[in-house]
């Protein structure tokens, strides 16, 4: 059986106050917790749909790296948001983040309600070749 690493801090982390990993490893699979717009104090930072689903995506990233993985690595996101009819700045977004032809899979849905009052929540799994 392999080996589990928790990823619980790292540089351009934020710092939680729950009781939660920023990731867990399992073999070459790495499992993300959703990420929100928050700063590195863990406080959440407040925009427009895009600006939060920028930084929801960079701590998403900064998750990855912790645990040793790039983005190139991600096969599957989860993205939840507090209004769905603002898809379409998260769909321009994630084409920029993601060249055609290397697109994770990925669900989208509304959420009744997301941590801390945010647009929107991003999770995903990474797996190593």
């Amino acid at each position: 059986m392999s080996q589990r690493r928790f990823i619980t801090q790292g540089e351009g982390l934020p710092q939680w106050s729950t009781p939660i990993s920023h990731a867990v490893v399992v073999g070459k699979i790495c499992h993300v917790s959703g990420q929100i717009s928050v700063d590195a104090a863990g406080h959440y930072v407040p925009g427009t749909i895009r600006e939060e689903a920028v930084r929801a995506f960079a701590n998403f990233f900064a998750v990855l790296r912790a645990a040793e993985f790039s983005s190139a690595d991600i096969v599957f996101v989860d993205i939840a948001f507090a209004d769905l009819t603002e898809i379409g700045e998260v769909n321009a977004l994630f084409a920029e983040l993601f060249p055609e032809g290397q697109r994770p899979a990925r669900t989208i849905y509304q959420a009744a309600a997301l941590p801390m009052g945010s647009k929107v929540k991003v999770l995903g799994v990474a797996i190593k070749d």
